[in-house]
């Protein structure tokens, strides 16, 4: 199989706006309004990640992972297109985001995900996936495909 470079079908990145007054920063991080009903989230979690740390690659069977990258770090986001029946098959895509550009993406199932922490400080991400993790009082199978201890996986970070 070989990748190529392009964006990937379904995949959904915006920009997060942060209004700041004399009191600190605000920042909304999703809107019912910005995504599809079948994305709404039915949970949420924080991370932190240190500087040059990577999590991933791995990805879901049917969750789709809502990340939302706002500092204090940058991050370096890869997407590969995992899904035979999609025109995007095999694609990759690489972004960044974080501190100084805070972004939200939209990882729909079947799409391959990492991120590392190319900042110099610890990152904050914030998931908000449409599917709880375990699903129901965490009492099913896990929803991911690890591909991270694979060492002949074609899903390999730039490194």
């Amino acid at each position: 199989m070989k990748l190529k470079n392009g964006p990937i079908q379904g995949v959904v990145v915006g920009d997060l706006v942060k209004h700041t007054d004399k009191r600190g920063w605000l920042m909304e991080l999703f809107r019912e309004d910005e995504i599809e009903k079948e994305f709404l989230p039915a949970m949420s979690y924080v991370s932190s990640t240190e500087p040059g740390v990577a999590r991933g690659p791995h990805e879901h069977k049917d969750q789709a992972d809502l990340f939302c990258f706002v500092g204090p770090s940058t991050f370096r986001v890869y997407l590969w297109d995992n899904r035979k029946q999609s025109p995007t098959y095999l694609n990759t895509q690489v972004l960044e985001a974080g501190e100084g550009s805070p972004r939200w993406v939209l990882i729909p199932a079947g799409v391959v995900h990492a991120y590392k922490n190319i900042g110099a400080v610890h990152g904050w991400v914030f998931n908000f996936p449409n599917r709880l993790y375990a699903g129901e009082r965490k009492k099913e199978p896990v929803d991911e495909i690890r591909h991270e201890s694979d060492p002949n996986t074609i899903f390999k970070l730039d490194e």
